[in-house]
């Protein structure tokens, strides 16, 4: 299960738009694989903590994005070390980079952004060399677009090339005409039971036609497609009319 999290006020506060929602969700599905979860958070430590306490203590492999830099208002890499329970410390390969790239400029501040939650990896970053990093299967990233998706898509190819897909998960639906959610509750469960490692989804909209569900599957393509054929067949028995999705 992929996750991400996005972090910082300027989100938040409208002040920018968030471009990498869309972009993890295409780096993902170029290689068969899809984003399970995302949440937005303000520049607030503790709210950063307690997030990732919780999302540490489970298996999702999360991308974070933002506040791992050096200035005050920079908190992620404070927080994942107290989210881990383990010290900050300087990661030997994130110094020989900021030295590299910055020589004696890298002291004093540039080289705090090397200081990383103790057994950490670091993730390499061909814009300027000063490299995010891995925790377990947590992977941070800085807020620029032109940093971090290129440091997003090497993690993905390196650390994750199992999991890759040359059949990316397919989204089927159909959309059943003047039902409501309640009449198909039934319905729904029985396929979530049948075919529980597909993702299921229903949608209710109002038209001037009547009402409409869009009803639908998310998964392995050919699984995707048997849930499919149970759902209309179902539908079809509770005497209930419907379309393919356009």
């Amino acid at each position: 299960m992929f996750g991400a999290l996005i972090i910082g006020d300027e989100i938040l506060s409208g002040k920018r738009q968030d471009k990498h929602f869309p972009k993890i969700v295409e780096l993902l599905k170029a290689r068969g694989l899809g984003l399970s979860w995302s949440m937005n958070l303000p520049d607030e430590p503790d709210i950063i903590t307690q997030v990732l306490t919780s999302t540490l203590a489970r298996a999702d492999i999360v991308f974070s994005f933002g506040g791992i830099g050096a200035t005050p208002d920079d908190h992620t890499r404070q927080c994942a070390a107290r989210a881990a329970g383990v010290k900050l410390e300087l990661h030997p390969d994130a110094k020989r980079e900021i030295e590299a790239r910055f020589g004696a400029e890298a002291y004093p501040k540039r080289i705090q952004m090397g200081v990383f939650p103790a057994g950490s990896r670091i993730i390499p970053n061909p814009y300027n060399r000063v490299p995010g990093f891995s925790y377990a299967s947590h992977h941070f990233l800085p807020g620029f677009p032109e940093m971090a998706w290129p440091m997003m898509e090497w993690v993905l190819d390196t650390e994750y090339p199992h999991l890759h897909s040359t059949e990316p998960p397919v989204d089927l639906a159909i959309v059943v005409k003047d039902a409501g959610e309640s009449q198909l509750i039934d319905l729904m469960n029985e396929c979530i039971a049948r075919y529980p490692a597909l993702k299921l989804f229903s949608l209710p909209s109002f038209t001037p036609a009547g009402r409409r569900i869009e009803l639908g599957i998310k998964g392995e393509a050919t699984l995707a497609a048997q849930a499919l054929e149970f759902l209309k067949q179902g539908v079809g028995a509770l005497g209930f009319a419907w379309d393919a999705r356009k």
